[in-house]
């Protein structure tokens, strides 16, 4: 585990509550994840982890969410021919895809000390 005195800082705590919300737009699954796990597991700092737990949740969600919009979208497109329908789904979950990071990335810079919560998300960990 990793000293959490010298994580005491809010320049460190800044840094890794970054790379945890940032790492949704790196793009592959497997290393949008693996960031927040592996700084949750290396980490004692109360702040950093809650951090990572959030982050993991909400990847969690994107999963979930994705997987039931890419469902939606294709059942109204077979079945009904609602093409437009499943592009306000798919504009939806795009939006909750990228926004709420952005919120957590503005959050960290302006207050380091204290974890972001995203909104709307169910919390596994």
């Amino acid at each position: 585990m990793a000293n959490t005195g010298d994580l005491s800082s809010s320049g460190k705590r800044k840094l890794f509550s970054l790379l945890c919300h940032g790492s949704i737009f790196l793009g592959s699954l497997l290393v949008t994840s693996a960031i927040p796990l592996v700084i949750l597991l290396l980490f004692d700092d109360p702040v950093i982890k809650a951090t990572a737990k959030e982050t993991l949740n909400y990847h969690f969600n994107i999963w979930l969410y994705g997987a039931i919009s890419a469902g939606l979208g294709t059942f109204f497109t077979l079945l009904f021919f609602t093409i437009p329908l499943a592009w306000v789904i798919g504009i939806a979950f795009f939006l909750f895809h990228l926004v709420p990071p952005i919120f957590g990335i503005l959050a960290v810079l302006n207050n380091p000390n204290e974890p972001y919560r995203y909104p709307f998300i169910w919390r596994l960990l």
